[in-house]
């Protein structure tokens, strides 16, 4: 039984109801069910973290002693588990100097590659430089045709004002004969003829020798190169006349130009690094831009006035710093309640830069960013916004480092290339000599990996991609591709959702991966929402019913058909088809207005005219790197921030945008945290906290003790814990190791002082209605409306079972995203809004699907226009009008491969997108379902 299975006995990690399963090993095992029903509770709470557990114990103390102690999972026994390995989408690094480069260790293989094999060149006049050693240069010179007339000549002087007679005195008197001046031989005897202008520049090459090149002359020629080298200070020129024509070649026994005079430190590896200050941009310190507080994200609505809440800070400290600034501004004169963009550019400067003592908004972020408080340092961050440095290009590294290449390459150059093209670049690759055995180690491991990174689907990427950017899914990928090539056998791997991200086209290839990663000798789990992983596993495991307090049981168990023909399994019934999301009957057709981007040319983007017609529901679809994201996020979000915000970042090249005055804001609701730190959370986020605040605050026992709503904060001194601020954890910096949150000792995680807590509703104090979920609370303040209104938005976005506290560091994407989206539902529409949507429906069920279409659908039926890049058919299809990218990804995508209606596109035999569409909707015999 243990050799065949991994077997789990009562269960209750979170919402877990005791469940106990049997687990087949060796096998491909997908866990469904809805949103929030305990999947990620059996399999990374449960099942990794008690495989991480006994792993640690395994270890010594002294090595236990620097990791922090992990608790055991609330289950009784689970029997038969191996080393297990989670692959799950909280590993991209939030480090600005981690890339896909880094992070697959491609960039540190090409680091050394260029370190060894690399040809220098001067990043002035861009002549080659070589440093080589007298017998390399005899050498060199030997290889010239027999019977060469050659001088051997050492610069002294270039371009360099002067007389010179001293030093012409001097080599006469050292037994040299000629100099060449100015480009005219000269013979030394005559030097006090010779006469030169003090205010010209002037070039003085001393004649160490002149011979013809013959068998015998190879001790002749070292000595006369070892005096050129070191009376021209490492640097020699030889010109030779040879059939009547003369040429001129420079040497060097040091990396630097003998034109440029530019010095090269010694080629090594840390040379490339940007993350060394030999390598890095002494600009932007490797980085690849700079980064700066841009008014646009402080002011984000310019229509708005000072009082109607412009300037935009955080969370509960925002109302009282918001009064601050009106105080201050009122007694300068500045009106608070006129409109930002009908203020002076004088009067703005003020508000955002200050003046005498007041000191302004974006001044105050500027000096918060020095604070001791690592919370407010995080918070600012999200005001900043970056441009690419001008003196790097983006590339990271200094010019030097630049200027070394490969093939007419630099490691910049590289970096910029996409997986597929890099592959290809390295396959051709060749190098002769000893420059062979060195780079053949090197050139193997780049290949093996680029190959692995291609596997998975991630060819449209770049080695200078930010980590930080990278989607759940991408990031996993990579670190599926490299645990490929780690050839592990015996390994229970844990993998969330892998599929973010992929077209359906590209599903195929991944699915093989896995079944690659089992078929090696390991057991592969996998949580997925997709439903072709779903239909490719060997076993799979149905969880819910419903979600939060409602999930935790097991509803179905076994084969992909034996799912489909369970009626107790809700993802069973999506499966077989008994229950789908339906074609929208009637489909929303174009208005007369438009949004017209022409010459859309930025990253990958094949300078392409885009029409987004307004006021309905458009997808954006092709294969991954097709250029989606980079026309929604680069182009059409910045250039309509631009116009609408006065937003200093620069969006992506392109050449004109028609029909923006049809829109009055853009609002962009992606997958990024909702905070960065754990005093974030969806009640505060939403403003559902300060409506519970007050309600606290008129309590008959906060009124006899004076408690305000500022006591229930736990961002403000004197209702919360101070020995964690609020928090309810405490930062422990690890130096060589990832930063520890540990629960306060103090207030045991629950953020208050002893005295907030006294205080009570219904039974509950503040700690424990955060720790209520959004369904727990929605009945808890039923009949308190201004609660009921935000908490009932949570819910209709699939997030009953969130709870109200929970940190944002610990939230999903695509829940932090339908936290967004169910903000922007509880606010007054202008029906003239943009909203923009990166792929909402990430780790979302079939039927979570259908309640996101019904809120998309309810944003448009106000006049909004909503655009959304999407890979789910579901959607896809129920959009009104779809812009195609493609054909492939990366340098061969960027075009629009299709557009209309989701009918039109699925008729268009160039669209990879229309050919499963066409599937989807069935256009040959479709009965049409009402919505």
């Amino acid at each position: 039984m243990k050799s065949e299975y991994i077997v789990v006995k009562g269960a209750r990690e979170h919402n877990l109801k005791n469940i106990n399963v049997t687990i087949p090993r060796n096998q491909l095992v997908v866990i469904t069910g809805l949103s929030g029903s305990g999947k990620s509770s059996l399999a990374f709470d449960t099942l990794y973290a008690e495989g991480q557990r006994r792993y640690l114990e395994s270890l010594s103390s002294y090595a236990r002693q620097f990791l922090e102690k992990m608790e055991k999972p609330d289950v009784d026994s689970i029997e038969g588990l191996s080393p297990t390995i989670a692959i799950n989408q909280k590993a991209t690094s939030h480090n600005p100097r981690s890339t896909v480069g880094t992070v697959t260790e491609i960039y540190d293989y090409m680091r050394v590659l260029f370190a060894r094999c690399g040809e220098v060149f001067c990043p002035e006049c861009g002549k080659r430089i070589t440093s080589q050693t007298v017998q390399q240069i005899t050498d060199e010179i030997m290889r010239l045709p027999e019977g060469s007339r050659i001088a051997i000549l050492s610069p002294l002087v270039r371009g360099r004002k002067g007389e010179y007679r001293k030093l012409l005195s001097d080599l006469l008197k050292n037994g040299f004969a000629r100099v060449i001046v100015d480009g005219e031989m000269r013979e030394l005897e005559d030097w006090e003829n010779i006469e030169l202008d003090r205010n010209k520049k002037h070039e003085i090459d001393l004649v160490v020798d002149r011979l013809l090149i013959e068998k015998d002359a190879h001790r002749r020629i070292a000595d006369s190169v070892e005096i050129a080298l070191r009376y021209g200070k490492g640097l020699m020129k030889v010109k030779v006349y040879h059939d009547g024509e003369e040429s001129e070649e420079i040497f060097s026994e040091h990396f630097a130009c003998p034109n440029c005079g530019i010095s090269f430190p010694e080629i090594t590896p840390r040379m490339f690094s940007f993350n060394n200050p030999y390598g890095a941009c002494p600009a932007c310190g490797g980085i690849g831009y700079l980064t700066f507080i841009d008014p646009g994200l402080v002011a984000p609505d310019w229509s708005k006035s000072i009082q109607e809440g412009a300037i935009v800070l955080w969370e509960e400290e925002s109302s009282y710093l918001q009064n601050k600034l009106r105080k201050q501004l009122e007694r300068m004169g500045i009106p608070t309640n006129v409109p930002l963009e009908k203020l002076s550019e004088e009067e703005r400067k003020v508000i955002f830069y200050g003046k005498d003592e007041f000191e302004g908004v974006i001044t105050f972020l500027e000096r918060k960013l020095n604070s001791e408080y690592w919370w407010e340092r995080e918070e600012v961050a999200s005001f900043m916004a970056t441009k690419t440095c001008p003196q790097c290009n983006g590339d990271r590294l200094r010019k030097e480092s630049l200027a070394v290449k490969i093939r007419g390459f630099s490691i910049g150059d590289l970096s910029r290339l996409t997986i597929s093209e890099l592959k290809r670049f390295f396959a051709d690759l060749r190098f002769s000599g000893t420059q062979e055995a060195i780079a053949e180690p090197l050139l193997r491991e780049i290949r093996s990996r680029l190959a692995f990174l291609e596997e998975v689907g991630l060819d449209y990427l770049t080695l200078n991609r930010p980590a930080s950017t990278l989607s759940g899914g991408e990031s996993q990928r990579i670190r599926l591709a490299t645990q490929i090539g780690s050839g592990l056998v015996g390994v229970l791997y844990v993998l969330d959702e892998p599929t973010i991200g992929l077209h359906p086209r590209d599903n195929q290839k991944l699915i093989a991966t896995l079944k690659k990663l089992r078929d090696l000798g390991n057991t592969v789990v996998v949580v997925e929402h997709d439903e072709e992983t779903i239909k490719s596993a060997d076993y799979v495991i149905d969880i819910g019913p419903g979600a939060g307090e409602e999930g935790g049981r097991i509803t179905a168990l076994g084969t992909p058909q034996e799912i489909m023909n369970n009626p107790q399994s809700l993802t069973g019934l999506y499966l077989s088809k008994k229950r789908e999301i339906p074609v929208p009957a009637h489909r929303e057709k174009p208005k007369d207005a438009w949004l017209l981007i022409k010459g859309a040319r930025a990253n990958n983007l094949k300078n392409i005219d885009v029409r987004i017609p307004l006021g309905l529901l458009v997808g954006i679809t092709g294969v991954s790197g097709s250029g989606k994201s980079t026309l929604m996020e680069e182009i059409i979000y910045k250039a309509l921030a631009q116009r609408l915000y006065h937003s200093k970042v620069e969006p992506g090249k392109f050449e004109a945008i028609l029909g923006s005055e049809n829109i009055d804001k853009v609002i962009v609701i992606d997958q990024s945290p909702i905070g960065r730190t754990p005093r974030s959370n969806p009640a505060t986020y939403t403003g559902v906290f300060t409506e519970i605040r007050n309600l606290f605050a008129k309590l008959p026992e906060s009124k006899a003790r004076g408690y305000k709503a500022g006591r229930f904060s736990f961002n403000v001194k004197g209702g919360r814990c101070e020995h964690c601020q609020g928090n309810g954890v405490i930062k422990v910096e690890m130096h060589f190791l990832p930063d520890v949150f540990v629960t306060c000792d103090q207030c045991k995680g629950k953020r208050y002082a002893r005295e907030t807590l006294d205080i009570k509703f219904k039974g509950k104090n503040i700690a424990e209605v955060l720790d209520m979920s959004v369904s727990e609370a929605l009945r808890f303040f039923e009949r308190i409306p201004a609660i009921r209104r935000k908490l009932e938005l949570l819910e209709r976005v699939g997030l009953g079972y969130i709870k109200l506290g929970q940190p944002a560091t610990t939230l999903s994407g695509g829940e932090a995203q339908r936290i967004k989206l169910a903000r922007e539902l509880g606010k007054v529409a202008t029906g003239r809004t943009m909203y923009l949507l990166d792929e909402p429906t990430t780790g979302l069920h079939f039927a979570d699907v259908e309640k996101l279409l019904k809120v998309l659908m309810e944003l448009r039926s106000k006049g909004n226009t909503v655009l959304v890049i999407e890979h789910n058919l579901d959607v896809i299809k129920s959009c009104d009008y779809l812009i195609d990218l493609g054909p492939e990804g990366g340098e061969k995508g960027g075009y629009i491969v299709a557009e209309g209606t989701p009918e039109e596109v699925a008729e268009n035999p160039k669209s990879y997108t229309g050919q499963f569409l066409k599937e989807v909707l069935k256009l040959e015999n479709r009965e049409v379902c009402p919505v």
